[in-house]
Formats: structure tokens, sequence, C-alpha cells
């Protein structure tokens, strides 16, 4: 007898099949095959051949008919483009379905309207230790403050995106779910949170929510469904060249920017994009696909007295133990998961310990100064297997760099400012994943997977308004970038730039191109802060304020400021400095001072690139 599986009576084979491809696809990808099929299912109901439709993609066809049903609109917030991606999906297929459905980024949204809201789905990034996104501060402050209205009629669901290796796991999320509830909201789901290898929860969540919403089958009509097979979920036209198939950039130039003596190794990398089709705005990002140090892998195999030829399943591809280590799984810093995952195969009383939820602050501390190679030598899992070593670890991630060049000024080419994180922990040399991998790829034939991360506001305005660029080490890259593409396009616009470092004369970086860029006059000012060539600490934020006249009244005069940079510490303290600059130079209050700037950021004329 044939078995069974989830469905109604599917085969062993079909399941299979289902499994197989859901697991390839992304969650683009799903909405369309959704949309599809949820079309499809309608024809059969409604007695239509199937062969008709030919089993073929659809094609694009009039709008579906609205049905009776109520508005949907899915609010985000995105540091890099994934919450967009997915809100953006998630209302395509819920219109497919015959909603009244639309997707907002949280930056424009009025929040007069949220009373009026009936269905509302959040999908926010964290940044860093529970903060929203930039895009979200203003809607988040209005939210958890006493104007927020009560909300007994509305419905609301929650997707939330962050990092593990953050105490703070998802906490953007989890604040927007617990203050709808307060306000007397209705959940139309559990909130679910989700890692960095977000795109498996995501694609089940995305389904779960166009079940839960979509409109009674009743109220559709015979030509409503008809318009769903024709049209179905219609894919959205792509690059050749994304995060799931990066382009093999050749390596052109691979050079130490930092002179003799730095305390940094700071790069500047070129690649090229020739025949690639790829095209990026100046404020963009590159992301780029990282490899494992190949002595981490080989001492973490060694550690664990494991055979490199081993072969292990990933993501239905059969790779070498050592393969998979190399550029699959991150398995240099550490997790709670792998914390927990760990503390199951060894039993370690210690490690049981730090998982248990009271124990946040002693596991940020533990996992700030013990990567994976570090805790399986200290907690040996003697005779383990290679499948249950890769279950406690995450997928390697790409990461993002801000984009050093205009394609203006250097077509066919991106240009990268990175330092290189190099660093001893036990007494064992360590570098960063990606900055120590790019730094070693200095070979001719070199070449490095990337692909484009727009930025959704951290562009260039009209050539004629004045912009002010503040920025610390690496954070001056997206600025090189600005002034290639003004000074290509001749622009009229005033332009003043802050860079600070550590010392002048080792690490004042691009500093004949800026001279050169000053005498032309495409960089109308420049000030610079090195914190360690004096007795006193010189920062960026100390020359803000020293300007402070001048800055308040280019801001006056309509400037855009931008800042780019460590969110830890630069970016709060040029933040203050410029709430002081106001408050003195522009008669306001404190709060007035803080309003200010709320609305510079609220119109995107003070924007941040911060990492």
């Amino acid at each position: 007898m044939t078995k069974m599986f989830p469905g109604p009576g599917l085969s062993e084979d079909q399941w299979q099949h289902v499994r197989s491809l859901a697991a390839t696809l992304s969650p683009e990808q799903v909405t369309w095959i959704s949309g599809y099929f949820s079309g499809l299912g309608d024809a059969f109901r409604l007695g239509t051949n199937a062969a008709a439709t030919n089993l073929a993609p659809p094609v694009a066809a009039a709008a579906p008919v609205a049905l009776a049903t109520r508005t949907l609109n899915v609010l985000y917030a995105s540091e890099t483009g994934n919450s967009a991606a997915l809100a953006k999906a998630l209302a395509d297929a819920a219109r497919t379905q015959g909603i009244d459905a639309r997707a907002t980024n949280m930056a424009d949204y009025k929040v007069r309207g949220l009373k009026d809201e009936q269905d509302l789905i959040v999908v926010t990034a964290t940044h860093g230790e529970g903060d929203p996104p930039q895009a979200g501060v203003a809607f988040f402050e209005f939210l958890e403050s006493r104007k927020a209205p009560k909300l007994p009629n509305l419905r609301f669901a929650v997707l939330a995106l962050g990092d593990s290796t953050y105490e703070k796991y998802c906490e953007a999320g989890k604040r927007i779910d617990r203050r709808f509830e307060e306000l007397g909201a209705q959940r139309i789901a559990d909130r679910v949170d989700c890692d960095v290898d977000y795109e498996e929860p995501a694609a089940a969540w995305h389904a779960d929510m166009l079940s839960r919403l979509a409109p009674s089958q009743a109220a559709a009509t015979p030509a409503t469904a008809a318009v769903a097979v024709a049209s179905g979920a219609v894919p959205v036209a792509v690059s050749a060249f994304d995060k799931k198939n990066p382009f093999p950039a050749r390596v052109i130039d691979n050079i130490v920017l930092t002179g003799r003596g730095s305390s940094k190794e700071t790069r500047h990398i070129e690649l090229s994009l020739e025949g690639s089709g790829l095209s990026y705005q100046p404020g963009d990002a590159l992301g780029v696909v990282p490899r494992n140090d190949s002595a981490v892998v080989a001492a973490l195999i060694e550690q664990l007295k494991l055979d490199p030829n081993a072969s292990v399943t990933v993501k239905q591809q059969t790779l070498s133990l050592q393969d998979a280590l190399n550029r699959a799984f991150e398995i240099t810093a550490a997790t709670p998961r792998f914390i927990e995952h760990w503390a199951s195969v060894t039993g370690a009383a210690e490690l049981k310990r730090l998982a248990s939820p009271e124990e946040g602050a002693a596991r940020t501390a533990f996992l700030n100064t013990h990567h994976v190679l570090d805790i399986v030598t200290r907690f040996p899992a003697p005779g383990i297997e290679p499948a249950s070593l890769l279950a406690g670890l995450r997928p390697l991630q790409p990461r993002l760099y801000s984009i050093a060049s205009s394609l203006a000024a250097a077509p066919d080419e991106v240009h990268l400012t990175v330092s290189t994180v190099r660093y001893d922990l036990h007494d064992v040399p360590r570098a960063g994943v990606a900055s120590g991998y790019l730094a070693s790829l200095t070979d001719e034939d070199a070449t490095l997977p990337v692909y484009i991360q727009p930025s959704a506001h951290f562009h260039l305005p009209t050539n004629d308004v004045p912009i002010i660029m503040i920025g610390a080490g690496t954070g001056v890259a997206p600025y090189r970038a600005f002034m290639q593409q003004r000074e290509v396009e001749g622009a009229s616009g005033r332009s003043w730039l802050f860079f600070g470092e550590r010392n002048f004369r080792s690490d004042f970086l691009y500093q004949v191109e800026w001279q050169g860029l000053l005498k032309s006059g495409v960089l109308s000012r420049m000030d610079i802060a090195f914190s360690r060539d004096g007795a006193d600490k010189v920062y960026v934020q100390d020359r803000l304020r020293a300007q402070g006249r001048d800055i308040s009244a280019w801001l006056e005069e309509g400037a855009h400021l931008y800042v780019c940079g460590d969110a830890a510490r630069m970016a709060p303290d040029v933040h203050g400095a410029l709430a002081n600059i106001v408050e003195t130079h522009g008669g306001l209050s404190d709060e007035a001072a803080k309003d200010y700037l709320a609305s510079l950021q609220r119109d995107r004329r003070y924007l941040l690139d911060v990492y």
C-alpha cells in the first residue's frame, strides 16, 4: 500500500518532490509558486481543464478582481533590503489572491492613519542591540509613546529579522509585537523570529500568512479564478547576478592604503564588473561572499578528529566536510544557538548554565572571548559525527561593504575600502572572516563572488544641494563615490567633508585625492581629526562643534547630512554634537533641537550608513 504524506493524499514520491523543490526556493520564488498553484487550484475547483493551463509559467494579464476582504498593509523597516523584499513579496502575492494589499516603507508611513488600519503585518530588522533600523525610528517612537491610539479593531502579525550573535536578538520585532498587544490589537498569528539564515522560516511564514489572509473561495467568481490562473504571481525581472547567484569579479588591485607605522591595515580593493551587467549608485553597498580561513578549518577538523574528506549534505548538495566548513558555514564567531547545541552534545554543565535565559550577560561575555574552535577545544566531544557539528553552525553569510567608487568615473569597476580585522585571542592570532579573506586576494587571477545591495536612502540629492559628509576610518568610502559622481556631473552644490582617523602620517586615507578635489573645487571644505597625534584626543564630533555656526547655516540653506562609520560610538557622538550645534546656533531648546534633527531624518536630509 502506498504511504500517504501531509496534504490531501500526497504519495511519498509527490511529497519528496515538494520538499526537494521547496528547499531550493527563495522567498520571492515561493511567492511566485504559491500564486501560480493557488490559481491552478481555483481552476480545478471550478471545473477548468488543467491541461488548458499547460502547467506553464503564467503570463501577465489583467489585475485580479478584488474580493470582499479586509485591507492589508505590510509595513517594513529594513537595514540591508531583506525586510523590504519579504514585505513586497507578501503584498504582491496577497494581491494575486484578490486582497487589497500594499507594502509601505516605515520611513514613509503616516502614523495618523494607524487607527484606521484593518490588517497590519510588520516585517522589521533589528539594528545592533535591539534598535530599529533608521527607517523605523520615527514609527517606533510614536508607537511606544503616549500618543499611540488604542487599536481594538486592528489585526496584526510580526516577522522579525535579526542576528543571534546579539543578546537582544530580534528585539525590534519583539518591541512591536508587545506594543500592539498593549494597545489592544489582535494577533493574526504568533510572531516569527528569523536569524541571518532567514530564508526557510520566512518562506514558511509567508505561506502561513497567505493561508490565514486568503478571502473565502465562496467570494470568488469564475471570472476571478480564471484571472488568477492566467496571471498568477508574475515574477519581476531581476538581474542575472544577485545574492543567490553572485558574480565572480576579478580582482584588479588590492593595495594597503595605510602607511608605515600605522596601527591598522586598511586596503583599497578594485574589482572588475565587466560582463556582469551589474550597476549601482554611489551610496549602495557591495555584497561579498567570503570563505573561511583554511587554517581555521584545518584546526577545527583536527581538534575534533574528523575526516576532512567525509561526505556531508548541505542544502541537497554533497560536499566534503572540509569544503563545507570552508565555504558553507560560519565557523568563527559562536552564537547562543551553538552554545545550546554543544551543551547537548557534550553535556558540559558550564555550557548548560550559559544557555539558560537568565545568564544573558555571562553568555555575551563568554561569546566575546570564545570562537567555535575555542569552545570545541575547551569542551571536547570524542567520537562526534560531522553532521552533529554542522547542526549547531549557521550558514556562512555574505558581508556588505560601502562602495567607494562611481560607475560614471570607473566604468565596469567597483572599489572597496576595507579595514583588515586582526587581533590575538587566547594567544592565537585571529582575523575577521571577510576582511581577512579579502586581504588574501592578491593573486592576478583571484576572483571574488559579489552582488549589488542597493541602499534605500543613502544617495546623493540633486546636484545643486549642498552636502555635509561625516565619516571616520573606512566610513569615508561612500564619500569618495559621492565626489567622483559630482565631479563627473559637474555638480554646483557645495560639499563639506569631516574625516577622522588615528594618525595623520599613516592613516589619512585617499589624502592625495581629497587634496585634488579641494583644488578643483568639487570638494568645498574639509576638516580632519586625528585622535592619536596630540596629547588630547580629537574626533570628528569635536571638529563639528568647532564649525558649529557654519554647519547650522548650511543646514538652514537645505544641506543634506550624511554619517558613515561605527554605530556604537561614532554615530551617537556625532548625533550629540549635531544636537548641541542646532541648540546653540539655532537658538532652540534641548527638546526642540532633538525634534529638528528628527525632522531632518524624516525628510531624508540626515542619513546614516552605520555598522
